[in-house]
């Protein structure tokens, strides 16, 4: 989903189409990814926070994008079976100011330690039960019926830590020049999405191919 999609996504319901993530042999067999055209190499390098020997992957995404939920299955599979050396994490994007509340949520899970009880769950609310949860009064409602301490979530949710982690996803998605989403970021060095790649899985055949790079130096 592209930026100028955005404020049309948070207005009206959409249904996201149904996706293959299954690499067919052609795909299989596809010629290597090139720069310029299934991945842009940045002009000024990302820090990373992966540590020596290890190659940092982002995923860029929102909550109440389509093709984000669409998508979901395949990154989380990919991520399950990322080798060793491959930190992967996903980054919540924000274009705007109404995308905060969305950031925050994600934030607050992962500080809590809800997070992967919870992820595929606010997908699961915003696309299926067509809850938006785009305000803090809907998202408390709705995280007290997750089996969370709703009170403690406010605190997390409300805390200078979250605050700083929001600004800080969206200094990541700026300095990755970040125009749509679902996105993927990899060493602080290249970014890829669908419209370069051509579609969503062959997104993670290049960002395979940029891993293996990455680990060249």
């Amino acid at each position: 989903m592209k930026r100028r999609e955005f404020s049309l996504a948070a207005t009206a319901a959409v249904s996201a189409g149904a996706l293959s993530f299954v690499a067919t042999p052609a795909l299989a067999q596809a010629a290597a990814p090139k720069e310029g055209k299934d991945y842009a190499k940045l002009a000024k390098p990302v820090a990373t926070t992966a540590g020596a020997g290890k190659v940092e992957v982002l995923e860029f995404f929102w909550y109440s994008c389509p093709h984000c939920h669409a998508f979901e299955p395949a990154f989380a599979a990919w991520k399950s079976a990322a080798p060793a050396d491959v930190v992967v994490q996903r980054v919540p994007v924000g274009f705007n100011a109404s995308f905060i509340p969305q950031q925050k949520l994600y934030y607050a899970l992962l500080a809590m330690g809800k997070l992967d009880e919870v992820h595929t769950k606010v997908f699961q609310a915003i696309h299926v039960e067509r809850n938006r949860l785009a305000k803090d009064e809907d998202i408390f409602a709705w995280i007290g019926k997750q089996g969370v301490d709703v009170n403690k979530f406010k605190e997390s949710y409300n805390s200078f830590t979250v605050s700083n982690q929001v600004r800080k996803a969206t200094q990541l998605q700026q300095d990755y020049n970040v125009e749509g989403v679902p996105s993927i970021g990899v060493a602080g060095r290249f970014y890829t999405d669908g419209t370069m790649a051509g579609n969503m899985a062959n997104v993670l055949r290049v960002t395979d191919h940029l891993v293996a790079v990455s680990r060249k130096g």
